[in-house]
């Protein structure tokens, strides 16, 4: 595909734990382009580098917990300079950070820590849940409060196609929406039952097709598979989500 992909390693936080540098390797087996990091899996950013250099892998992004980013920015910024990892993703809101005012302080800080990132050389991402989407006190989605408030060249989205399909939204819409401020789109698919499960992509109910066709025209730069929790080995779902990919590729 013209659009690479890689893994969220979040994915794989189990076979990691056991062998990162294996699972990193069966990765690369598999066919991924690169990996979004979820962590360093104990190596230090030079070694990781090495690592993944050796394995054709490109470190396209990190996801760093709101509270690391707030308390070591510095180290952050430098550790992706090292790694050559061009996107930090803010990924998740705990949930005591999701009242309004919590949202208001998380715009200002995005604001600043995106600006340092920047200058840095780095571009500051917020990844979504589904409950960014609920409604503030203006009648503003919260998710959609946060990108009116902030610059688009401090502050860009990895957009959720799993997340904004379960909170009622259409994933195809707000790539449309932020045309050139969604340099990443996290692919996952959703069981059509009542569970609403994560899934392999192209098994469930979420309009990938409609998605990857859209991904061109809204300069998508990588895509990135993850899946939450898996009902068979991460590692074989990965392969079939990649596979799905291929075959769209190929169609």
């Amino acid at each position: 595909m013209t659009i690479p992909i890689a893994v969220q390693m979040y994915t794989l936080r189990d076979e990691s734990k056991k062998d990162f540098s294996g699972t990193l390797k069966r990765v690369a087996e598999i066919g991924y382009d690169g990996v979004e990091l979820a962590g360093y899996g104990g190596m230090k950013p030079a070694q990781l580098k090495q690592v993944l250099d050796n394995l054709g892998l490109k470190a396209i992004s990190s996801h760093i917990p709101l509270d690391e980013l707030k308390t070591n920015l510095e180290t952050v910024v430098e550790d992706h300079q090292v790694l050559d990892c061009h996107f930090v993703v803010c990924p998740y809101l705990m949930p005591d950070q999701r009242k309004e005012e919590d949202y208001l302080s998380l715009i200002s800080f995005l604001e600043q820590a995106g600006e340092t990132c920047r200058e840095a050389g780095l571009t500051l991402l917020y990844h979504n849940h589904d409950f960014e989407l609920e409604k503030l006190s203006d009648g503003r989605s919260a998710l959609e409060t946060i990108f009116a408030e902030t610059h688009a060249n401090n502050v860009q989205t990895e957009l959720d196609v799993y997340w904004l399909t379960k909170a009622g939204e259409d994933p195809v819409k707000w790539m449309q929406r932020y045309k050139n401020r969604a340099p990443i789109v996290h692919l996952k698919d959703m069981t059509v039952d009542e569970e609403q499960f994560f899934a392999e992509l192209g098994t469930g109910g979420v309009d990938l097709e409609g998605v990857l066709k859209t991904g061109q025209e809204c300069n998508v730069k990588w895509w990135v598979v993850e899946q939450d929790f898996c009902s068979r080995s991460p590692l074989e779902s990965i392969e079939i989500s990649l596979r799905y990919l291929k075959e769209k590729h190929n169609s």
